[in-house]
């Protein structure tokens, strides 16, 4: 009689922990307890709140234990702009959701953007987009490009030539974007070096050619360096006009 009661007690537990799971599994039991509350923060500069709601709600219309939190994670992480998402549970009815935002540090590679973090994504532009300088260099190797722009950009500014774009080619070559469309070939060899004593000697070099402006910058020698120069366009001379006024002279015959 013991031993009965012993199975019947074992069977009833483990009907009462198989059926609740089952119920789960099924999403009948899930639909009992639906989603009342979505919190949702940033902070938000290219992304709103009620973009994040319009992604989630159609993700919630089950019931707390029916909610894929994966999905809707990859649902907000897919959005422009997102650089990282958190979603959670709270019980009974509440799914949290906390975002952050990528910060454009600069342009990449024409269509892209870089963000703070080094981070290379796709977004739509915006009107401020278009004053960040352009970078340039295959994906992997962005952390180099902006560590030399980072370099180079204070010097060149002090010496009154801001730095508006870095490429870096596929065979390691480096091209420096001035104001004024100047570009600086660097080439592929000791950049750093090369940039600082050309930045060093370019005040001077444009005193030496006033009223000429600078068009390029080849920096690929061992002990110097070449430029390209246009020269001012002489003004033409103005043509003299007859004098008017009083009576013409007359031709003398002959």
């Amino acid at each position: 009689m013991n031993a009965l009661v012993r199975l019947l007690a074992w069977v009833l537990a483990i009907a009462l922990f198989a059926l609740p799971v089952a119920f789960v599994l099924s999403g009948q039991f899930g639909d009992h307890w639906p989603m009342r509350r979505l919190e949702v923060s940033g902070p938000f500069r290219q992304v709103s709140a009620e973009q994040v709601r319009a992604v989630v709600l159609p993700q919630v219309r089950k019931g707390f234990f029916s909610v894929h939190i994966e999905a809707i994670r990859d649902a907000i992480a897919a959005m422009p702009w997102v650089e990282h998402v958190e979603v959670r549970k709270q019980w009974p009815d509440e799914l949290v959701v906390r975002l952050t935002e990528h910060r454009a540090f600069a342009r990449w590679d024409h269509d892209k953007l870089l963000s703070e973090r080094g981070r290379v994504f796709s977004a739509p532009g915006s009107p401020e987009l278009a004053n960040l300088p352009a970078l340039d260099g295959p994906d992997g190797r962005s952390a180099d490009v902006v560590a030399l722009y980072n370099q180079i950009q204070p010097p060149f500014t002090a010496a009154g030539w801001p730095v508006l774009g870095v490429s870096l080619s596929d065979r390691d070559s480096w091209t420096v974007h001035l104001r004024d469309g100047v570009d600086v070939v660097v080439g592929r060899n000791d950049a750093m070096t090369r940039l600082q004593r050309f930045v060093h000697l370019l005040p001077r070099l444009i005193a030496t050619r006033q009223g000429s402006t600078l068009l390029r910058a080849d920096l690929r020698y061992t002990n110097g360096f070449s430029l390209s120069w246009q020269d001012p366009v002489p003004a033409k001379a103005t043509p003299k006009r007859p004098a008017t006024g009083g009576k013409p002279k007359q031709q003398a015959r002959t």
